[in-house]
């Protein structure tokens, strides 16, 4: 994950599409650069089936962070942030992070769950995939950071025009009521086409909606369930598959309640283990896909191999 992997002839200033707050990508240690493409090398999406699903997740962008303990590890001491980082073999002092949408495919229905920076980086992947915006049929959002809401609008206006809208209803009244441009801006013109979850609910048979609170009001999680198998579509319950999972009492520069967040990562993520769920992250390195040991501190990412295509 060296500098030299990111692409920018397409950077983006993304801190424009990112309400949570203009941390996200300015002021101290967040250097960043964004591309709405791959780094070389990196397929721009992973398709797996579990029982009547097709599940395939769409790589739309990247992200090279500098000083990530500013980020990811708050609360942490220099020479803890260090000694994890070392011993997962990654740079303490820079990370590479991944966005990555999830399309499920029911067979009636083609569900995308959060879109991405910008409306090129979604089509693009949706595009090497095999599939065209107008074929999605719902698009859930799992909260409302610029990272997942960016694909929603482009300047010709709907990015998927034939698509109903869901989201959390909480996540939904606290950004409704925030004032911000960017909600307004990809959101709130299409909120006729939306409706609204609670914890439990279900988007289609076999998908219903997990409350994961702290890094926003309203996160959402996933739980995917077909063929006697189990996912959970975490989206951003950890944010990196090291100093978030390894160590989830660290504190995370994005998570709005911070100590709620803590709190999420513990719960659902120690489901998620002792399930033995599959686990999808949206920021962990593509296809973002895996599973997780229960550690004494926190959890081990082991990424997926074959054991969705088998």
């Amino acid at each position: 994950m060296t500098r030299t992997f990111m692409t920018r002839r397409t950077a983006l200033k993304t801190a424009a599409f990112l309400p949570a707050a203009p941390a996200l990508l300015t002021g101290t240690g967040a250097a960043a650069q964004s591309s709405n493409e791959a780094p070389p090398a990196i397929p721009r999406y992973r398709r797996m089936q579990m029982g009547d699903l097709t599940i395939t997740t769409l790589l739309a962008g990247s992200r090279e962070l500098e000083n990530p303990q500013t980020i990811f590890g708050m609360n942490a001491s220099p020479e803890d942030f260090a000694a994890v980082s070392e011993a997962a073999y990654i740079p303490a002092d820079k990370s590479l992070n991944f966005f990555t949408p999830t399309l499920i495919e029911t067979g009636s229905e083609k569900i995308l769950f959060d879109t991405g920076l910008s409306p090129d980086g979604i089509t693009s992947a949706l595009a090497s995939a095999g599939h065209a915006p107008e074929e999605i049929t719902h698009v859930v959002i799992t909260h409302m950071h610029g990272d997942h809401i960016g694909g929603l609008m482009g300047d010709g206006g709907e990015t998927f025009a034939n698509a109903a809208y869901i989201t959390g209803q909480k996540e939904f009244d606290h950004w409704s009521n925030a004032g911000n441009d960017t909600f307004e801006a990809k959101v709130r013109p299409l909120a006729e086409k939306m409706s609204y979850l609670k914890g439990g609910d279900s988007v289609v048979s076999g998908i219903s909606a997990v409350e994961a609170f702290g890094h926003t009001p309203g996160h959402m999680a996933f739980m995917v369930e077909s063929g006697g198998k189990g996912l959970m579509l975490a989206a951003d319950t950890s944010n990196h598959y090291v100093w978030s999972l390894q160590r989830p009492d660290w504190e995370v520069k994005y998570d709005m309640d911070k100590e709620m967040a803590a709190k999420t990562r513990k719960e659902l993520l120690g489901r998620v283990a002792a399930d033995k769920l599959a686990f999808i992250g949206y920021h962990m390195p593509f296809p973002g896909v895996g599973h997780l040991e229960a550690l004494d501190t926190g959890f081990h990412f082991h990424p997926i191999t074959y054991q969705l295509n088998v």
